[in-house]
């Protein structure tokens, strides 16, 4: 064939190439035949690669179908059970006596019972699942079964009713015609749901309505008795002034018929038929009556007089009620005033009685000064002229007993100089109380040193002190006073030389205490005290309690002549005394300026009295009256100023009203309403500072006394012992000013 292909007339360079394009063809054929024949095996293992692909894809496909039909299986028993559930649920809640609706998260309706709404017929067959609440709402305000309120609108009914679905809980009841009533409960579910129930409340709303009927029956016939048994006429009006109340005296004091009272008539009636017959006072008019009554604003109590014309005078009380309405009370005052007249009477009479005799007083008085005078002056000249003869004496006496050698001779002559020295000592007492009562007594008001005058009097009676083996002692003072220097050592040496003088056994002490603008000087002995009933009589002339001393120990003038002087300085004189204990004397003087610049000064160093509590303040919480009054009597026994209470409210309203911070608090630990005693010293404190606290209680737990020790305040346990309180109240009132 290659023959035929090739001419063999052809070149032979035409002859190679027709050979070289067969023989390209022919391998390309060869390559072509191999690669069809690659592709077919290549083909055949897709092939069985496939089909086992094929086979495991049916054995999940098995496989998943039957899982499938097992799931099947189960989901029908689920809704078999949850349609038996359901059912369940159903007839739960259709046996559930009170309407029962349920609305799911979205505000519709889930299921209801065959009972709710079933108040409401026209509206039942509408209570469908799906019906929104807000539906349901406009459904039941628009049923012609309930009942709204006067001049109220279905809108607005369901603008409240929805207003109150927004709470989380909402119960109240709903009134329906004919009498009835539906109490609607509603609750949210966890799921933001909403179940309502509903209950037919008629029965228990009729007994309630019954029974309160009854009780304003009985109320109104007890107010009827109380009225009728008022020494008060009485009348009572509601809010269109119309008379709804009265008593039988109201018709005695205004002489009106009791007929004419009846329920309902209007007061300006009522008052014109008697206003004719009254004559008004305190500036009040029929006029501004009417007018109080009219107005529509609120009415301000009245309160004034009238003369009625059958002789009676009543005073008149008028108060506007909470419900606008208003009462009208009447006194009759007739003997009162009566009383006040007679009482004028007679006073007109004494007081010109009282000027009679007041005349004759005075000519009296003027008589007994002119006598006194005369008293004085006789006093003063024979004390003088017996002054001189007595000196010389003594100047004789002295003498002799110094040079003479007997010492019998000796003694008697120093006992009657002893005589002599009384002798002078009264002449010198009655010359000064001639002077304080002449009035020619000269005061000469300077700065003076106390010290100075304090430690000339104590080298005076130091000897006299050591005889009787008492103890004198001084508390040193640099205060300077402002004073008489001769009167102010007279009064302090009276009253040293009566403590060392009337005291056998103990001591005698003297200071001075500072206060604002003073100082008080006391004297202290531990003498046999002095009965109350004669502390006013001492500082008569010539008395002594102890009327069996000698005249050599005074004749009583010493204390007279200290109550002068001190009034003459106007310096206050006290006395404390206690029988069988001692007694106090004090003199309280004024500090000079240039000491109250000083005192000002040190004012935070200084501290307050030891053994006195005389103007301290303490409040007292105390909820049992009787405790409280007991502690007030026995804080103020000891001069302290007691603020009373029972509450934290009334202790502030205290501080409040008399603008002053207590120096100390005693409070109860148990108060009322819970309250405790420690939280109110707290609260105190932190509104006024860290004032110094007592808690006084029964309860003796170690709690009450940790919080005691933890805040810094004094436990007292009860019974409270005078002792211990007064101890805590001084060491309170010792606390430096300021702190």
């Amino acid at each position: 064939m290659s023959h035929s292909l090739i001419d063999p007339r052809d070149s032979t360079e035409r002859q190679n190439e027709k050979l070289i394009k067969i023989t390209e063809s022919l391998m390309r054929r060869v390559e072509r035949s191999g690669d069809e024949s690659g592709a077919a095996y290549a083909q055949f293992q897709r092939a069985v690669i496939l089909e086992e692909e094929v086979r495991a894809r049916t054995r999940d496909l098995a496989r998943a179908l039957e899982l499938l039909n097992e799931s099947n299986a189960k989901l029908a028993q689920a809704n078999r059970e949850t349609e038996a559930a359901q059912t369940n649920l159903t007839n739960a809640i259709e046996t559930v006596q009170e309407g029962f609706a349920l609305f799911n998260s979205d505000e519709k309706l889930v299921m209801c019972n065959s009972r709710f709404g079933m108040h409401m017929p026209d509206i039942r067959d509408k209570m469908v699942p799906g019906l929104s609440f807000q539906d349901y709402v406009r459904l039941v305000s628009h049923s012609q079964f309930i009942s709204l309120g006067q001049a109220e609108t279905p809108d607005q009914w369901a603008a409240r009713r929805m207003e109150r679905h927004m709470d989380h809980h909402v119960i109240f009841n709903a009134r329906m015609v004919w009498n009835r009533w539906v109490q609607v409960s509603e609750h949210r579910t966890p799921d933001g749901g909403t179940v309502i129930l509903q209950t037919d409340v008629s029965d228990i709303m009729r007994l309630e309505r019954r029974e309160r009927d009854r009780m304003l029956d009985d109320q109104a016939k007890l107010i009827r008795a109380t009225l009728d048994h008022l020494d008060q006429g009485v009348c009572i009006f509601d809010s269109q002034a119309r008379l709804i109340g009265w008593n039988q005296r109201a018709s005695e004091l205004l002489s009106i018929p009791l007929g004419r009272f009846r329920m309902g008539i209007n007061f300006l009636m009522l008052f014109e038929r008697f206003r004719n017959e009254v004559s008004f006072e305190d500036g009040m008019s029929g006029q501004k009556i009417e007018d109080w009554v009219r107005t529509e604003k609120e009415r301000p109590p009245l309160s004034f007089e009238l003369q009625h014309s059958n002789s009676k005078i009543l005073t008149v009380f008028a108060q506007e009620m909470p419900d606008k309405g208003f009462v009208f009370s009447f006194t009759d005052v007739s003997a009162e005033r009566s009383a006040v007249q007679a009482v004028y009477n007679a006073n007109e009479m004494l007081e010109q009685r009282v000027n009679e005799r007041t005349l004759e007083l005075e000519d009296a008085l003027a008589e007994a000064e002119r006598a006194n005078a005369s008293k004085s002056r006789f006093v003063a000249a024979a004390s003088h002229d017996l002054l001189q003869p007595l000196s010389a004496a003594k100047l004789y006496v002295g003498s002799v007993a110094a040079d003479h050698p007997d010492s019998e001779i000796r003694s008697v002559l120093d006992r009657a100089n002893n005589a002599l020295v009384s002798v002078e000592s009264i002449l010198g007492a009655l010359l000064d109380i001639s002077k304080l009562d002449s009035g020619r007594a000269s005061v000469h008001v300077g700065q003076v040193p106390l010290m100075r005058i304090m430690t000339q009097l104590q080298d005076e009676l130091a000897p006299m002190a050591q005889h009787k083996g008492l103890e004198l002692r001084m508390v040193p003072s640099s205060a300077v006073v402002s004073s008489d220097a001769t009167y102010l050592r007279r009064i302090l040496q009276n009253l040293m030389a009566n403590a060392v003088r009337y005291t056998e056994t103990g001591r005698v002490l003297v200071g001075a205490r500072h206060l604002k603008n003073t100082i008080r000087i006391e004297v202290h002995d531990t003498g046999p005290g002095i009965p109350e009933d004669q502390q006013d009589l001492i500082f008569r002339e010539f008395h002594r309690v102890d009327s069996l001393s000698s005249a050599s120990e005074g004749l009583g003038l010493g204390l007279a002549i200290v109550e002068r002087a001190c009034a003459l300085l106007q310096h206050p004189l006290q006395i404390r005394s206690t029988p069988g204990q001692g007694t106090m004397f004090s003199v309280e003087v004024p500090l000079t300026q240039r000491e109250n610049e000083a005192a000002r000064q040190t004012a935070a160093q200084r501290v307050m009295p030891c053994d006195s509590l005389e103007n301290m303040i303490v409040l007292l919480v105390e909820n049992d009256a009787e405790l409280r009054n007991a502690l007030t009597l026995a804080m103020e026994h000891w001069d302290v100023t007691v603020l009373a209470c029972a509450t934290e409210p009334e202790a502030r309203s205290l501080i409040n009203e008399f603008g002053v911070t207590p120096d100390a608090i005693v409070a109860d630990y148990q108060l009322d309403d819970d309250e405790l005693g420690t939280d109110l010293i707290d609260a105190l404190r932190a509104e006024f500072g860290p004032i110094p606290s007592c808690l006084a209680t029964a309860n003796r737990s170690v709690e009450v006394t940790q919080v005691s020790q933890k805040n810094g305040i004094h436990l007292m346990h009860k019974p409270i012992a005078p002792a211990e309180l007064r101890a805590f109240l001084l060491r309170a009132f010792r606390q430096p000013l300021g702190k």
